[in-house]
């Protein structure tokens, strides 16, 4: 009996075992608004907007870019945020941002957080937006 093909084998199994998908790696961390008052104050965070550009022009959380999770050409915008950054997601209430946030994790994004109950939660807790 052979074995060198049953070491290599082994070795070639053990390596694929070993090697980690990024995706898996990503976190996706709802934020309260007290919580991402605090990271845009701390970290150097890319805020995204992910409303329309009509509710982006009605009020934003300052520093934010808006990337309409809707437009059909969302993937290839947000495609051009460095994933290497951590990125702080919102939207109205909480819906697309959560959706925004696992389409992140699959791209690649290693570190994302979703702040919980939206502009409008940032808004009721007396937060300023900009116009």
């Amino acid at each position: 009996m052979n074995i060198k093909p049953l070491i290599v084998l082994s070795i070639f199994v053990l390596v694929a075992l070993g090697c980690k998908n990024t995706s898996e790696d990503a976190t996706v961390e709802l934020i309260t608004v007290e919580e991402m008052d605090s990271l845009l104050k701390m970290e150097d965070v890319v805020l995204v907007d992910v409303r329309t550009p009509k509710e982006y022009t009605e009020g934003h959380i300052e520093s934010a870019i808006n990337i309409d999770f809707r437009d059909d050409n969302f993937e290839a915008l947000i495609a051009k945020v460095d994933k290497s950054k951590p990125v702080a997601v919102y939207c109205g209430r909480g819906g697309r941002s959560g959706k925004c946030s696992a389409y992140m994790k699959k791209a690649g994004f290693t570190k994302i957080y979703d702040l919980d109950g939206g502009i409008t939660e940032w808004k009721f807790k007396g937060k300023k937006v900009t116009r």
